[in-house]
């Protein structure tokens, strides 16, 4: 029996899971409403990080053990207790609660959703069409977070907490829809008992013996750390620049509609620029948002802040099929949650230094001190990525 209904399921799973109506606004919700200043801001979601860190290879071990349908139906719970949590936080201590849980329904998605598209994808004979539907997949994530930022300046302004009611239901319908998803009928044929063991042999194969996965790690969670940072520091960004609080919506909006239009541009455009040509891209992309942030301080100076976006949804599609490609049959969502351990690693040991420099030396020169920092440490994971390319051979065996 075919598995494609998955793959429309998956879509709108993704869209679901990124309509997050609080985004647009909850930089600005923790600083006004509750009082945090941007170094307690990088410190909370530093422990967000280390939340979704401790549960994220664990959870994605647990993905291709116990079942991905599984997986993102605990995911959808632990997103409605997270949100709910939210509805009754009044301190760093209530926030800190509601972000731990959502840390650990992230992690339980992270690399789920994912697997289980290549996995279906296989079953039915359609793996190459992977980077072309994990785009698509990556579209619909970024159109369902520009859904559901569109008008949160408008419903922050009306009643601070109407966006986080209407993330509880966004995630009960999540709830429901994974109860649908099938799984492919050859996975989860190995058993717990050799867990620890088991985890340990493909962190060893993805991060010391395999050096394609080890660069494709390493230069994934840089790019992907790059594109984080600006999320939390531009609201206050736009804020001090002028820009209207019912901008904040449509302005959010706009940058997970270029994440979506450039993930669903990504496969075409690597077939004509090759992997050299995305790399070299998304490198000069990194630099240059940074540095307009960093130089044009108007009410229009977080268009710079797109070039980042930019990047994201070019790189995403890109690595998350090589790491596909790379990884044995039953580790492919082990491999996405070690990716996003490590990213989640970098955060948590650089956010707090980003937000104090931020509170201390403002952001425009944090924006100029990000832009050369990346600079320094994409350039040579950038090369040895490239390099390990040239030198994989034309098939790899599972």
């Amino acid at each position: 029996m075919t598995l494609t209904a998955n793959i429309r399921k998956l879509y709108a799973f993704s869209f679901l899971k990124m309509a997050l109506f609080p985004m647009a606004i909850i930089t600005l919700f923790w600083k006004d409403h509750i009082g945090l200043s941007l170094s307690e801001i990088l410190l909370l979601q530093a422990i967000f990080s280390l939340a979704t860190l401790l549960m994220e290879y664990p959870s994605g071990y647990l993905s291709d053990r116990l079942g991905y349908r599984l997986t993102l139906s605990l995911a959808s719970l632990l997103g409605i207790a997270g949100w709910s949590w939210y509805t009754v936080a009044d301190s760093f201590a209530g926030v800190l609660g509601a972000e731990i849980l959502l840390g650990i329904s992230y992690a339980f998605i992270s690399g789920a959703d994912s697997a289980l598209l290549f996995e279906t994808l296989k079953a039915d004979g359609q793996e190459e069409h992977y980077a072309r539907l994990d785009g698509r997949m990556t579209g619909w994530a970024q159109c369902g977070e520009a859904a559901g930022a569109l008008f949160a300046g408008t419903l922050y302004a009306f009643a601070p907490l109407t966006p986080f009611f209407l993330q509880i239901a966004v995630w009960a319908l999540a709830f429901i829809l994974t109860r649908t998803l099938r799984e492919p009928p050859h996975l989860h044929q190995g058993t717990l008992s050799a867990g620890v063991t088991e985890a340990i042999q493909i962190s060893r194969h993805a991060l010391l013996e395999n050096r394609r996965l080890r660069y494709g790690i390493a230069l994934a969670a840089l790019l992907g750390l790059a594109s984080f940072i600006p999320v939390w520091l531009i609201q206050p960004t736009m804020q001090l620049a002028g820009v209207p609080l019912a901008w904040f919506g449509p302005v959010w909006a706009g940058a997970n509609l270029t994440v979506a239009l450039f993930s669903l541009l990504s496969h075409r455009l690597s077939f004509h620029l090759g992997h050299r040509g995305m790399i070299i891209l998304c490198l000069c992309l990194v630099v240059a948002g940074y540095v307009g942030l960093g130089l044009v301080e108007s009410v229009w100076g977080f268009v710079f802040y797109y070039l980042l976006t930019a990047m994201r949804g070019l790189q995403g599609p890109l690595l998350r099929h090589h790491l596909q490609r790379e990884s044995r049959p039953g580790t492919r969502a082990s491999i996405l949650s070690l990716k996003s351990l490590v990213f989640r690693l970098l955060f948590v040991a650089s956010s707090p230094l980003v937000g104090r420099l931020a509170d201390n030396q403002g952001l425009a020169t944090t924006f100029l001190l990000l832009a050369a920092a990346f600079a320094l440490l994409l350039l040579p994971f950038a090369i040895l990525f490239l390099h390990s390319q040239a030198t994989r051979p034309n098939t790899v065996k599972d």
